[in-house]
């Protein structure tokens, strides 16, 4: 019997839901309707002649012969990208970089790059969370990005490059009335007992609320339940006002009206900050991108870790892969 002809769509909904485990999720990184990509699954299937996924009111799971077709359907995917880059000038197309927040290190990183080669044409995206911008990334649908890297799934992290770009000193964001407040840096005991804010319930940024548990584990600090997905930084600054917690958030944080930024010391938490894209990836902008990272690494001391400082063993590999 030969082998079935398979639509490339298929194989890209196939793996989107495989990664996701929840076909809302997998609909929204798609960009397409639940009801299409329900349709484009039970395709695959009927004819591939297997069952892919089981499906219960509760969640969603590969089958046996699910996890053998994804490693090909991911190896189809990355031929079909290579294919179409293949006969593509990088040069003639934007390369979409996403700088998850505006006015931190990434968007410096940005900026020097374009002075690097004001030949390029580098485009700012926002997608807030590099656990959502990795399946961006591999998707097509961006090319660069920057986060944790330590936090995705060992399977999509094996389809990507990265760059270590800087060890951030953690910091948190307190209401301008709560007792640490007047404290020029609050020490990570000085935490103990209290609920911190850092994501939770947001599935785009699940590598951010991952290191904040392994951090808070370590000192007794709660995290706070998930609150309203904000957009924006007004939006963000009223939710977080109705909420009341104190939020974790990286030194560069950009103020907000009613709250103070205080460093976090002894030690200093680090969030290990990483340029990511998918291997293959051929466009004289990201080369740019690696020469502005190294250059303002180097000059600002942005690898140079504090002596007293804390990170997870498995963020550190990471940081010192070169």
């Amino acid at each position: 019997m030969p082998a079935p002809d398979i639509d490339p769509r298929l194989l890209r909904a196939f793996v989107a839901v495989a990664e996701e485990l929840h076909f809302t999720r997998a609909a929204a990184r798609l960009y397409v309707a639940q009801q299409a990509l329900s349709r484009d699954i039970r395709r695959l299937e009927r004819e591939l002649g297997r069952e892919l996924f089981l499906r219960t009111t509760r969640q969603v799971s590969l089958t046996g012969d699910g996890e053998r077709l994804l490693p090909h359907a991911r190896r189809v995917l990355d031929a079909h990208a290579a294919l179409a880059a293949a006969f593509t000038d990088p040069a003639d197309r934007p390369l979409l970089v996403d700088l998850n927040t505006d006015g931190m290190t990434a968007a410096r990183v940005l900026a020097r790059a374009r002075e690097l080669a004001p030949e390029c044409e580098l485009m700012a995206r926002f997608e807030s969370g590099l656990t959502w911008a990795a399946g961006e990334v591999l998707a097509g649908r961006l090319d660069v990005t920057f986060g944790r890297a330590a936090g995705l799934d060992p399977a999509v992290l094996a389809r990507l490059s990265v760059q270590p770009v800087r060890y951030e000193p953690m910091a948190v964001l307190l209401p301008c009335d709560h007792p640490l407040a007047g404290r020029e840096a609050v020490a990570m005991s000085d935490l103990a007992g209290e609920t911190v804010y850092a994501g939770a319930g947001n599935e785009r940024t699940r590598e951010w609320t991952h290191l904040a548990t392994l951090l808070f584990d370590k000192w007794g600090i709660s995290l706070a339940p998930p609150a309203p997905l904000a957009v924006g930084v007004a939006e963000f600054q009223r939710v977080m006002a109705k909420v009341g917690h104190p939020v974790l958030a990286v030194a560069g944080f950009p103020p907000l009206p009613g709250t103070v930024l205080r460093p976090l010391v002894r030690p200093v938490p680090l969030s290990p900050l990483l340029m990511v894209w998918r291997k293959g990836l051929d466009h004289p902008g990201l080369t740019a991108l690696c020469a502005a990272s190294a250059e303002l690494a180097g000059t600002e001391g942005w690898m140079v870790r504090p002596t007293d400082s804390w990170l997870p063993e498995t963020d550190s590999s990471l940081m010192r892969h070169r």
